[in-house]
């Protein structure tokens, strides 16, 4: 499933919003359940307003019924792998410490547990 939640991360870049930064994001994020939710980031001429690709797809899993996830790759074309935002970490950090897999079209690739990429993240305790 990881090979998957890649090639669809990989997918989502040609769905990209991105006129002012020219810089396309794609994600996939994989429920523990197994199923695999898409994104690609959004950007508003408010900027505030944009929305980053794995947020998308961690809104569209959740308002799904998934609340527990196994990992979420994203993708660039940049020459490097990017790592998710500090909002990103954040948000995905309130559904656990899942895998983060970063990769680009050239084929290169780094991963990470949630955590490591946000130590200190805030989470209200059930």
């Amino acid at each position: 499933m990881i090979k998957k939640i890649k090639e669809e991360a990989i997918k989502m870049l040609d769905y990209s919003y991105s006129p002012f930064s020219k810089f396309a994001v794609g994600a996939a994020i994989l429920t523990k359940s197994g199923k695999i939710y898409t994104g690609a980031n959004i950007e508003n001429s408010s900027y505030g307003l944009t929305i980053c690709a794995e947020r998308v797809a961690c809104v569209k899993a959740v308002s799904e019924g998934e609340l527990e996830f196994e990992a979420i790759a994203v993708a660039t074309r940049s020459e490097e792998p990017a790592s998710p935002c500090g909002a990103c970490r954040q948000f995905l950090w309130e559904f656990g410490d899942m895998d983060v897999i970063l990769i680009n079209t050239q084929g290169k690739e780094k991963e990470y547990k949630l955590s490591q990429l946000l130590p200190d993240g805030f989470k209200l305790e059930k």
